[in-house]
């Protein structure tokens, strides 16, 4: 490969690298395939993303990942990224399974059409289920 060519592919992946950072949750939902697979042994920072099993997450605290402690497994370190989450567009409610779906303080859902926002962190009940975590909005 040419020396030009070679920076050229060098550069572009700069690119990416850095646009990967700056993306909102709804904008990195709609290019899932920018981000890396969940690996065992490597450390990673809060706030960082990865995939794994065709989803999308991100951390939600530091550590170095362990071989048990994958995004769908490891409730604590990972969050689903989830329409309504992180200032996403606002998606139907999704009952969760493990730590995918849970709602943050501030995630809005929709919920049998109306617009809820939640009140609590890792809420996993519908807005029907545990009124006390959700505030209607609209």
């Amino acid at each position: 490969m040419r020396q030009g060519s070679k920076d050229k592919i060098m550069h572009g992946l700069s690119a990416v690298q850095a646009a990967r950072s700056v993306l909102t949750d709804e904008q990195a939902a709609e290019v899932p395939d920018l981000y890396k697979a969940w690996e065992p042994g490597k450390a990673y920072s809060a706030g960082e993303r990865v995939t794994y099993d065709g989803t999308l997450y991100k951390v939600s605290q530091a550590h170095t990942s362990q071989a048990t402690w994958s995004p769908d497994a490891a409730v604590s370190l990972f969050t689903e990224i989830l329409p309504g989450q992180g200032g996403t567009a606002v998606g139907e409610w999704k009952e969760p399974i493990g730590n995918k779906g849970l709602y943050n303080t501030g995630d809005r859902c929709r919920y049998k059409g109306v617009i809820y926002e939640s009140v609590i962190d890792n809420n996993s009940w519908s807005p029907e289920a545990y009124p006390a975590g959700w505030k209607a909005i609209e």
